[in-house]
Parts: C-alpha cells; structure tokens; sequence
C-alpha cells in the first residue's frame, strides 16, 4: 500500500480564510431566519415598486368607481385589487390560474386575475366579490351560498360565487352536469361540491344571475 492510498492523518485545521467565509455565510443565513418581519408584504411591494423603473399611474374601473394607483407594469390585476386597492376579496391561491380562487368579472367574463396584467384591464368595468352585494341586500348568488352551506373553510368562496354568477349568465347552468363542468375552473379543497351545484342552479332557476 502506497502512502497516497493511506488516509490524512495530519490533523491540519482548514485554512482560516475558508472557516471565516463559512462562519459569516451560516451567521448571515441565521440573521435572515430569525430576523421579524416588521413591515407587510403590501409595504415591501409598494416599496419595491417605486425603486423599479416603469412605476406610472393607472386607473381601474372596479365596482363602479374608478381608482387611481401607482404600480410597476407588471403588476396583476389580482395584486393591484389587493395590495393596491385593499379588495382583498379575490383571494391568492395558487397565483397559476390553476384554483379560480381569484375569480373576478371584466367587462361581464369572469377571468382568473392572477393571469392577467391590471395595465391591461384599463378602461374596462372589473366586478369583485365586494361589489355584488347592493348595501345590506346580498346578491342571489351570495343568498343561496349560504342557504344551500356552499362553503366551509370560505377561501374559495368569492371565486366560486363569481364564476356562479357569471356561469348562470353564460347560460351554463341548466343542468347539474353542465353546471359542474362549467364550474370546473373553481377547486373547493373542503369537497363542497354538492352545495356549491345547489346554489347555482337555484339561482339559474329563478333568474338572478346579473351582477
């Protein structure tokens, strides 16, 4: 057996510029891990927007009132609603288009707003879930969720209520098999399937779709 064979035996400690770099790379990783967030992420991306070049302003038409924000062009339409405006309604799912938890209706069309950029959405008329209610009087989309206990956890809730209202328009809902596939988009982790049918077609049958 030849000495190159044979393990080092020397006992040599690893070079100190080495075991300095490693101690400042783990103490910094630490630092970021136990650091307390100390601002909201809506702060952060309002902070973030006015150091990113592009920031101008826009306006969106939403519910009927039209709203002035300042935002980065990329930003969607689901974040603009909630980080911008404080519609936080349209919940953030899975942010690929994928769960429909961010269901809104532009110009009538319910879209996925995650998947759609809010520059893009100007001059257009955008419904959210805060919009349907007219004062104190629910929506017969919103009345029929909870008669028929469409819900449970709510998180899909707002965007199974729009996709309903704009299936019954659609003219989608006039059986239940018709009106699962059409509400097919809209993923309910709790499996409140059942109900969620119920309460469309009630609506479908007594005409009260319009938003």
């Amino acid at each position: 057996m030849t000495n190159d064979s044979l393990p080092d035996q020397s006992g040599a400690a690893p070079d100190d510029g080495s075991r300095r770099s490693f101690m400042k790379q783990a103490g910094g990783i630490l630092g970021l891990a136990l650091a307390p967030p100390f601002i909201s992420q809506a702060e952060r991306l309002t902070a973030l927007s006015k150091k990113v070049q592009g920031v101008s302003e826009m306006q969106l038409k939403v519910n009927g009132t039209v709203r002035t924000l300042r935002a980065e062009p990329r930003v969607t339409l689901l974040d603009a609603l909630r980080e911008y405006l404080d519609l936080t309604g349209s919940k953030k799912g899975c942010d690929l288009g994928q769960c429909g938890a961010c269901t809104v209706l532009v110009d009538g069309r319910r879209i996925n707003s995650c998947l759609t950029l809010a520059v893009m959405n100007q001059g257009k008329e955008i419904t959210t879930i805060e919009g349907l209610a007219k004062g104190d009087d629910l929506h017969p989309m919103q009345a029929a969720f909870i008669k028929h206990d469409g819900f449970q956890c709510g998180y899909c809730t707002s965007g199974q209520i729009m996709s309903g209202v704009a299936c019954v328009n659609e003219g989608h809902a006039t059986t239940d098999a018709q009106t699962r596939e059409w509400m097919s988009g809209n993923l309910c982790r709790c499996g409140a399937y059942p109900n969620i049918v119920a309460a469309v077609r009630e609506v479908q049958q007594k005409g009260g779709g319009k938003a």
